[in-house]
């Protein structure tokens, strides 16, 4: 179960969105995946924990399972994507495809003042305060563009 939480873009890291027992499960479910007991949570470990469930360990599943991580996964990354699955928070590449509709150049770079009006006024509303806060220490340049990979980061993360 959950901890509270009326706003999960608030969390500042993954260990906000949990309460101690959670942590402690989750570090029980992570050491159970983690086979070699390595600290990470490779597409091998991820196999053999499969394979000892009798469910299916082909490479295209491990990928398929493995999508969101940027490679092996250590307990902070676990605690992160199961935060993202029990609070339904959109994965990285999610992200970037919705930015992609305000990068009309495919530059890579969005109008900061733009997308701020989208959040503050489309879909699910953010107030100044929220909006000023995640582009604290986004670079704008001087054409009032920002490379929204540092947006999706901010976004995700909560940082």
């Amino acid at each position: 179960m959950m901890a509270q939480n009326k706003d999960p873009r608030r969390n500042s890291s993954a260990f906000s969105i949990f309460d101690q027992k959670q942590i402690s499960e989750l570090k029980e479910a992570f050491s159970i995946f983690d086979r070699d007991a390595d600290g990470l949570i490779s597409s091998d470990d991820l196999k053999d924990t499969l394979n000892s469930l009798g469910m299916d360990s082909s490479p295209d599943t491990i990928s398929r399972m493995l999508a969101d991580a940027p490679g092996q996964i250590n307990f902070t990354m676990f605690l992160t994507m199961m935060g993202e699955r029990l609070i339904g928070t959109d994965s990285q590449p999610d992200i970037l495809a919705a930015f992609n509709a305000f990068d009309d150049s495919g530059s890579g770079l969005i109008s900061a003042a733009e997308f701020k009006d989208a959040l503050m006024y489309m879909g699910d509303r953010m107030s100044k305060d929220e909006v000023d806060l995640i582009f604290r220490d986004v670079p704008v340049d001087h054409n009032g563009l920002v490379p929204f990979a540092s947006l999706a980061q901010k976004l995700k993360n909560g940082q």
